[in-house]
Parts: C-alpha cells; sequence; structure tokens
C-alpha cells in the first residue's frame, strides 16, 4: 500500500456507534482513575466520595440549628440548610476540581483516545455523583428521623438538581480551560467562591428579601437553581421565585464558550 493510501486509511471516519464507546471507556477509565488517586485504598476509600460532603452538610446543618439562624421563611431550619448547602456544594466544588487540572495530567494527553475534555469531564461526573449521593443519604435520613418531610414534587427536585449541576459544569469547564492560559484564573476564583455563597441562595429564600434585593440576587444564575430545588422540596409553604430560561440561557453559553476556550488551548498543551 502507497503511504498516501495509509494516511486515507488512517484518515478515515469512525463510526459514530463506535466512537461513543471509545469515549464512554475512556472517560470511565478516567473517572476510576480520579477516585482511586483522590481517595485511595486505605481508611473507608471510595466512601469518602459522598462521606466528604455529608460532613460539610452536617457541620453546616448543625451550626444553623444551633444558632437559631433566620432564614426568612417557614421551611424547618434543617431542611433549609440541607437543600441550600448541599446545592452549593454541587456547583461551587466543581471548578475548583478543574482549574489547573490539566498539568498533573499531561501524560495522559499522549494516549490518543484522551482528550482535554475527557479530563475535564471525568473530575466533573465524581463531583457529580459524591453531591448527589450526599443529598440522597441526608435527605433519607433526616426524613427517617422526622427532622424533614419528603419532597413535595420530587421531578421538580430532580430538574433543578440537574440544572444546577449543569451550570456548575459549564462554568468548570470554561474556567479550567481558561486557567491553562492563566495563573490569574485559580487566584481570583477561590476568594470569588467564598464570596457568592452568602448570595447564592443556600442561606435564605429570595422571597424574603426586599425587592430591590430581590432583582439584585436573581442576576446570579445559581440562585435560580436553588429556589427551584426548594420549591419541589417544599412546594406549598416555599414561594420560590426563578426564571428557568434564564438559568437555561446562561448555562448554555457558558458551555459553548467552554467547548471553544478547550479547543482554543488544545494545541498549546499538546506542545508542551
Amino acid at each position: 500500500m502507497s503511504a498516501a493510501g495509509a494516511t486515507e486509511l488512517r484518515r478515515a471516519p469512525v463510526p459514530l456507534g463506535t466512537a461513543i464507546a471509545v469515549q464512554r471507556r475512556v472517560i470511565f477509565a478516567l473517572l476510576m482513575r480520579e477516585a482511586l488517586t483522590r481517595y485511595g485504598r486505605h481508611n473507608i476509600g471510595f466512601l469518602w466520595l459522598f462521606v466528604e460532603p455529608m460532613i460539610f452538610t452536617i457541620g453546616v446543618t448543625a451550626l444553623w440549628s444551633i444558632t437559631k439562624t433566620v432564614h426568612g421563611s417557614t421551611i424547618p431550619i434543617t431542611a433549609f440548610a440541607l437543600t441550600g448547602y448541599s446545592s452549593v456544594l454541587l456547583w461551587r466544588n466543581m471548578p475548583g476540581r478543574c482549574i489547573n487540572a490539566l498539568m498533573p495530567n499531561l501524560p495522559l494527553l499522549y494516549h490518543r483516545n484522551v482528550r482535554i475534555f475527557d479530563i475535564f469531564v471525568a473530575r466533573l461526573l465524581l463531583e457529580f455523583a459524591g453531591a448527589t449521593m450526599s443529598f440522597l443519604l441526608l435527605a433519607m435520613l433526616f426524613t427517617l428521623i422526622g427532622w424533614t418531610q419528603l419532597p413535595e414534587n420530587l421531578l421538580e427536585v430532580i430538574g433543578g438538581w440537574f440544572i444546577l449541576a449543569w451550570f456548575g459544569m459549564a462554568l468548570a469547564l470554561f474556567l479550567g480551560a481558561l486557567s491553562v492560559r492563566s495563573e490569574l484564573v485559580e487566584k481570583l476564583w477561590h476568594p470569588l467562591s467564598y464570596l457568592t455563597f452568602p448570595l447564592s441562595g443556600a442561606a435564605f429564600m429570595v422571597d424574603a428579601l426586599p425587592r430591590q434585593a430581590q432583582d439584585f440576587v436573581l442576576l446570579l444564575p445559581m440562585v435560580h437553581g436553588v429556589e427551584i430545588v426548594r420549591e419541589g422540596y417544599f412546594g406549598s409553604y416555599a414561594r420560590a421565585h426563578y426564571d428557568v430560561g434564564y438559568i437555561v440561557a446562561v448555562a448554555l453559553v457558558l458551555t459553548f464558550l467552554a467547548l471553544l476556550q478547550i479547543r482554543a488551548v488544545a494545541p498549546d498543551i499538546i506542545v508542551e
């Protein structure tokens, strides 16, 4: 076979089903590698995946309960803390896992089937799994001991949860790709993530705020996601304020920008 023929053979398009299967195996392998690297085989191993966020959530719930924190609604403080802080853990931890995630994983990119996107996605899926299992287990535990009630609209809770996850993943992909170009991304994100916590809707219901404050906090996309989760969870005694179209539009734009940025930095990563 001629060199031209060999080149043409190598460039033959891969069937979509085969490409999806390969991509799935690659991401699963990266996810397992990330879980093993992060949690190891010692102590409780993989259980730290959801025990760690559970500890944070229980700690915040206990603190709010002991201090009788006022949150501007009739929702029991335990259930309020559970839905609020679990939602924050879902979206806020994702960017931290993607920022500067490529440099320690550069050797993986020598494998032809591994892409920058795969490394990000594996980390994000692991973060999503941990936050989701923590939320589910704590919700079941608090329901069994009588501290909370079952969600009034489970489908709305699930919908709000996935919308928040989408927003967090899109933001993480964008910041992760940007961090390849500049170290400022990491240095700015940490203080910014702490500053956004009190404004994220975790510690208040939008309805309890003055009108001007409502207009301001509703500019933050994550607030809409938290309000959706709480409306689904508490329904009849939680008046929520949100715009599904707004948070979906923001997530779409962030996803588009993230994919563009990943494509733009790919040549730089390959050169290095």
